[in-house]
């Protein structure tokens, strides 16, 4: 049955919903990488906390030290410890002392677009939090 066939009931059912960024935390610098850990990316757990990224969520990471690119999720790491380690499968996309964007996005209905903003955590090469901001300034030319 096409969506034609449906009507617009159907139309009304389906209401678009918009994918944006929820939480960053920017140029994180990977300490660990442990292929044979259960897959997954450890995060301090206070870091997790400062973007608001759940244990468990899926996350994406932007290694931009290699371009690599990659979906996997966040589980928590020792509180205080700085510790970004890339594990499983994709520790083979990364290496101790690569920087990383670690991302989680929301889906959002249209309605809620106008007065969402994301938690963007900047971080400095040893993972401590430089600081916290909700949006990103505009570049320019």
């Amino acid at each position: 049955m096409s969506g034609e066939d449906m009507g617009a009931d159907f139309v009304t059912i389906q209401a678009m919903k918009l994918t944006f960024l929820r939480a960053r935390l920017h140029r994180a610098c990977v300490t660990h990488v442990e292929p044979d850990y259960d897959g997954s990316c450890a995060i301090d757990g206070e870091l997790l906390n400062a973007a608001g990224i759940s244990e468990y969520e899926q996350i994406d990471l932007y290694n931009i030290t290699n371009g690599e690119r990659l979906t996997t999720y966040a589980i928590s790491a020792q509180p205080g410890s700085r510790i970004i380690s890339v594990n499983g499968a994709a520790a083979h996309k990364a290496d101790p002392g690569d920087r990383l964007i670690i991302a989680a996005y929301a889906n959002l209905e249209p309605e809620e677009v106008m007065n969402f903003k994301p938690t963007l955590v900047y971080l400095d090469a040893d993972n401590h939090i430089e600081q916290i901001r909700n949006e990103i300034p505009a570049q320019v030319a």
